[in-house]
């Protein structure tokens, strides 16, 4: 049986020992989600590898990307077909770049909701027997797809943000025993901040993943004080939830809007503009770096962030959440990249 100190090391380490895989350092995520304006075929193009040069740059060890696919009102989940043993180079071509670099890579599906009923995933439900039973049997046959062809990924995510769902615990475990029979990455679920509590099957899993938009202030500009006071209560409650699970936490997804109250309701898209954007985007830099170095001396058990979001190419100013932008670069290379250095110097 695994000691605790080595079940600690879960998600984040690759099962595979080729030297393209996890670089020294990469038990702590260190992470960026480079996302897609599209369906994802940027993944798949020269502009994602060389923006992977830039994130190693800026002292990145993990990157993650998220294949979607559609959820209709009837539960039906579907995406564009492709064949698992021979998958599209959008997903494949991500695993082979990262790996040549010493990244490791996430995959971290998504359910595209809009055109549905639903305002966000987790809002997600089916009251109905029929259209939830369509559900977990639709979405299971895409998951398990994603998994089989991104078959060398380091991690894998097997929903994120559907905690009204998560009350189906048997559906569930049926299906992390399907993603890890397609896949021998570790796995985790990513749970909206509000509801990480509800899902019941952590045990199952090889980490706790969270969606870390937690509320921090009710009011907008607050300073760095202020911030560091209000992750105090939330690291402990975390703290405390790894003690009853088991589990380290990574939070799959940690990101700020430039607006000025980007610490009240993190999750929203509504950024600055005009007269409040340079004033905004210090608000922006402020909250990610506190962020970042108020969870750093929590490693033993809070394995790091994804950060949310990188665009190739750059991003425009209209993108919501950019961590592309020459001020956030410089806030995650000051918190990132000396650790990737003191990492190589082990």
């Amino acid at each position: 049986m695994l000691g605790p100190a080595l079940v600690t090391l879960l998600l984040l380490a690759s099962s595979r020992s080729s030297s393209t895989a996890v670089g020294a350092g990469a038990e702590h995520v260190r992470g960026v989600t480079v996302s897609c304006p599209t369906w994802g075929v940027e993944w798949g193009t020269d502009a994602f590898a060389e923006d992977l040069d830039r994130l190693v740059g800026l002292g990145v060890n993990w990157v993650a990307i998220h294949p979607y696919a559609r959820i209709a009102a009837d539960g039906t989940v579907s995406a564009s077909r492709f064949d698992p043993e021979h998958p599209p180079e959008w997903i494949t071509r991500p695993i082979r770049e990262a790996h040549a670099r010493g990244l490791a890579l996430l995959v971290i599906p998504h359910l595209a909701y809009w055109g549905s009923p639903w305002s966000w995933r987790g809002a997600i439900d089916f009251p109905g027997a029929e259209e939830r039973a369509r559900f977990f049997a639709t979405y299971q046959t895409w998951i398990t797809g994603v998994a089989r062809a991104a078959r060398g990924a380091d991690g894998f995510c097997v929903a994120n943000e559907l905690e009204r769902l998560a009350v189906h615990e048997a559906e569930w475990r049926a299906l992390i025993g399907a993603v890890r029979s397609a896949s021998d990455a570790r796995l985790t679920w990513a749970a909206n901040w509000s509801g990480y509590r509800a899902v019941r099957f952590w045990d199952a899993l090889d980490a706790v993943g969270i969606e870390a938009y937690f509320p921090l202030v009710a009011h907008a500009d607050p300073g760095e004080d202020e911030l560091r006071a209000a992750w105090k209560p939330i690291l402990a409650e975390l703290a405390s939830f790894h003690r009853a699970t088991g589990k380290p936490i990574v939070f799959t997804e940690l990101g700020y809007r430039a607006a000025l109250d980007a610490a009240c309701e993190p999750w929203t898209y509504r950024e600055a503009r005009g007269a409040e954007r340079e004033r905004a985007e210090a608000v922006q830099e402020r909250c990610l770096r506190v962020a970042l170095e108020t969870i750093a001396p929590e490693r033993a058990w809070l394995r790091g962030a994804f950060l949310w979001k990188w665009l190739p190419g750059g991003g425009r100013e209209r993108d919501n959440f950019l961590v592309n932008r020459p001020g956030m670069q410089a806030v995650v290379a000051r918190a990132w990249k000396a650790a990737t250095e003191d990492a190589r110097d082990r």
